[in-house]
């Protein structure tokens, strides 16, 4: 098991065990540590059968599989504080998600650990992060999701935005985190130190806005919410359609990426006959272009999306996703999550955990040189408590510490990496290892525009493949080489560079790295130490594993869309690209255990992640409540189990005459008291009478001053200016050779020991391929101009 000499102490509740169950379905062994009553996680619904209790709750039985249960009297008992001590001393990983000062109160701040055990790596996991104005803000995953952008991008017309729907911003800050420990654990070996990590839901969040957070800084039009898809300006750019058993998830947006697939679609609609061939004979690749300067009407794009509709009503959604798969389009039906759990893709790839009749979701990677883990069942309260202190006594290898603190480079400083991903999700990914120091060589082709490179927000709002402001933050600190990979002189150097590299990432479809002749055991052969990892959306086997296409299909078929939106209306889905925000922290996290098991081991290996296997971590609760209840999750526009009030209420208009929301969450008695005195009652119609005379910034102040969970709903111009992310320094601008500068996000997450620097944003086209083969590769000028004359640099 990758993870397998660790030890992993859990102090976290529903905000951040799911950190512990990664790092435990990755070999570690973890602990988690439960006051007398249980951690909070157990007492929140769904319930098996509907029964509450602490050993019938879905959402722990979701988040805590693979621990140990240690039960802890932290706050009343000082022989149990004196344990916990014990335990940190022969620990490696402490996790806790209680806030900024409850650990700090009992002792056990993050100075207070160092003392104690100066290797461990302790991870905080809270709504806005250690330190900030907002720092000690009450907050729940709905107000956090508000703060941090994505919740203003998702809903209908008309009406509230919607969250996912199921709590997605401390999933994707638990998920952040898992990585985050590793990293450390990785720079420990070569310092002999630990350090704090300090996550914010709220930053690790703004990735699921796709980059939108940047248009405002940017100098870009603001995206807005469309149903079932996004609006820009006056352009409704449409992602889920009406077919004749549901609904069906179609890419049809245009590049020179995207665009063949909506040709091929549209001659399939041609040969329907639902188009004349005037219309199939558009220009999908320019199509973009073309809308915004005038030349094509809108009312004619409106004019196609209608016939796209007439086509898909007569077709249902099986017959949909089988011409998708025969004649590669980007079309993908809208499954529920009694379809995602009986979905033959997952089935074939043994995903499921099959424990005692519930299927829960198994290991989120599958790998070439260690055994799967199929994870124990969540325990119950205090369940190892006897095994626990008996191993708070046992030793763990001693670690020298390091003589020179201040020197600490960055965490990953040294590793070499061949970056083959594209578009969002595997870049996301490969932007980490960059932050942290790693020396990262990004392959793209200059005459197949990389499509990252195509996609707003786009500088100034003039396009162009120099100025994605999206590309420029998701491939900052890289550097840029072209190379013509069906080039014999190109395949050569892409050798060149596997010899070089510790890491190789590639993002294709199955097969094209086989066809290439680049296929892991080809490339172990070169370089044998090697550690790559190959994504894309339903991994490498499968009767899906040939679905080529984005997060936006992958979101439709894991269940993501369909749990998005009101009952009473179509699924709306969640903003844009869903998986491709979430699953990259799954994959570095599984990236980051392979490469220390390679550093510990010298056995490098291969990692086949799927995109949706690994985001359906994040649906553990709904997934469960299927196989245990048979229930399937519905849409609940904004509502929740566990809280009440949990909605999205009007607030005054903006300068822009633009309408503007407020999220208010009650989890306790005490804030629905605040809330009472304040507005007068819980119903929503007295709570949005109270908040639509007001603006969201002052509403929010009130509810925060009385304790009340709120935050005002955010989008890009209002994150701009929030003054926790700026005090978190989540904006960073730089020089840009095409964009004159460029702001884009920084690390979401904070290293105490070790920096994470953002040196560059991305490389223009081929910006460092000079660099690469002289430096890098220690070619001569010679071999650079025979290259140049093969074509192999394109």
């Amino acid at each position: 098991m990758l993870l397998a000499p660790y030890r992993v102490l859990d102090l976290s509740d529903e905000r951040g065990q799911l950190t512990g169950q990664m790092l435990a379905q990755l070999g570690a062994e973890v602990i988690l540590i439960e006051p007398p009553q249980g951690t909070r996680s157990r007492r929140l619904a769904p319930f098996a059968n509907d029964v509450a209790g602490p050993e019938n709750s879905l959402v722990y039985k979701s988040l805590n599989r693979g621990k140990w249960s240690l039960v802890l009297d932290l706050a009343g008992n000082q022989d149990d504080r004196d344990t916990l001590r014990r335990l940190i001393v022969n620990a490696d990983v402490l996790i806790e998600s209680g806030g900024p000062n409850i650990l700090s109160e009992m002792g056990f701040g993050p100075q207070d650990l160092a003392a104690l055990n100066p290797a461990l790596v302790s991870v905080s996991i809270s709504p806005f992060g250690s330190t900030g104005p907002k720092a000690n803000w009450a907050a729940t995953d709905l107000t956090v999701w508000a703060a941090a952008g994505p919740l203003a991008l998702a809903g209908d017309d008309g009406r509230p935005p919607v969250p996912v729907g199921v709590p997605q911003a401390f999933a994707h800050a638990s998920a952040e985190a898992a990585g985050a420990a590793i990293v450390a654990l990785i720079e420990r070996s070569r310092s002999g130190l630990g350090q704090h990590i300090d996550v914010s839901a709220q930053q690790a969040s703004a990735q699921a806005t796709q980059c939108a957070i940047l248009a405002t800084p940017n100098g870009a039009s603001t995206h807005y919410r469309s149903t079932g898809g996004l609006k820009l300006g006056d352009l409704l750019l449409r992602l889920i359609w009406p077919c004749a058993d549901g609904h069906v998830s179609i890419t049809f947006l245009f590049g020179s990426a995207i665009g063949v697939f909506s040709k091929r679609f549209m001659q399939w609609i041609f040969e329907e006959g639902f188009c004349d061939a005037a219309t199939r004979d558009k220009d999908w690749i320019a199509y973009t272009v073309l809308l915004l300067n005038g030349t094509e009407p809108l009312s004619e794009y409106e004019r196609v999306k209608q016939l796209i509709e007439d086509f898909c009503l007569t077709k249902t959604k099986a017959q949909l996703l089988e011409a998708s798969l025969e004649k590669s389009l980007l079309i993908a039906p809208v499954l529920d999550i009694r379809d995602v759990v009986e979905n033959k893709q997952f089935a074939s790839r043994d995903y499921f955990d099959d424990l005692n009749g519930t299927r829960y979701p198994g290991q989120f990677f599958k790998t070439s040189e260690t055994p799967r883990v199929v994870l124990a069942e969540a325990p119950t309260l205090g369940e190892h408590s006897t095994e626990a202190l008996l191993n708070a006594r046992s030793g763990r290898p001693a670690l020298c510490p390091a003589t020179n603190n201040a020197t600490r480079p960055r965490a990953l400083e040294g590793l070499k990496v061949l970056d083959l991903m594209w578009v969002m999700a595997g870049p996301a990914g490969s932007r980490v290892l960059a932050d942290h120091g790693a020396t990262v060589v990004r392959v793209e082709s200059a005459t197949r525009i990389e499509t990252a490179r195509t996609l707003q927000p786009f500088k100034d709002d003039q396009s162009g493949a120099e100025r994605s402001t999206l590309f420029a933050s998701l491939n900052a600190g890289k550097l840029g080489i072209t190379v013509d990979i069906s080039n014999d002189d190109g395949r050569d150097l892409l050798f060149d560079l596997v010899r070089w590299a510790d890491v190789v990432l590639e993002s294709f479809s199955p097969k094209a790295m086989r066809n290439w002749g680049l296929g892991y055991e080809t490339l172990r052969e070169v370089n044998p130490r090697i550690v790559m990892l190959s994504s894309c959306l339903f991994g490498q086997t499968g009767p899906l594993s040939s679905l080529a296409g984005y997060g936006t299909m992958a979101s439709a078929l894991t269940g993501f869309t369909s749990i998005t939106g009101w009952d009473d209306c179509p699924p709306c889905g969640p903003y844009g690209a869903y998986t491709d925000y979430i699953s990259p922290r799954f994959a570095n996290a599984a990236l980051f255990a392979a490469i220390d098991h390679q550093r510990r081991t010298g056995v490098g290996q291969y990692l086949d992640f799927s995109q949706a296997e690994g985001s359906l971590h994040t649906l553990g609760q709904a997934i469960l409540d299927y196989s245990v209840n048979g229930r399937i999750w519905p849409r609940r526009g904004a509502g929740d189990l566990n809280f009440e009030p949990h909605g999205i209420y009007p607030c005054l208009p903006n300068d822009l005459n633009e309408p503007t929301w407020i999220a208010i969450a009650c989890e306790t008695d005490a804030q629905r008291s605040a809330l009472i005195n304040l507005v007068g009652g819980l119903s929503d119609q007295l709570i949005s009478d109270w908040t639509e005379s007001r603006d969201p910034g002052s509403a929010t102040e009130v509810l925060q001053a009385a304790g009340v969970p709120s935050h005002q709903v955010q989008n890009s111009p209002e994150c701009m200016t929030d003054p926790q992310l700026l005090h978190r320094g989540h904006f960073v601008t730089l020089p840009h050779n095409e964009m004159g500068e460029v702001t884009i996000e920084a690390s979401r997450v904070h290293f105490s020991g070790t920096p994470t620097t953002v040196t560059a944003p991305g490389p223009g086209i081929g910006e460092h391929t000079y660099t690469i083969l002289t430096e890098i590769l220690g070619y001569d000028d010679d071999r650079f101009a025979e290259l140049l004359v093969s074509g192999a640099l394109e």
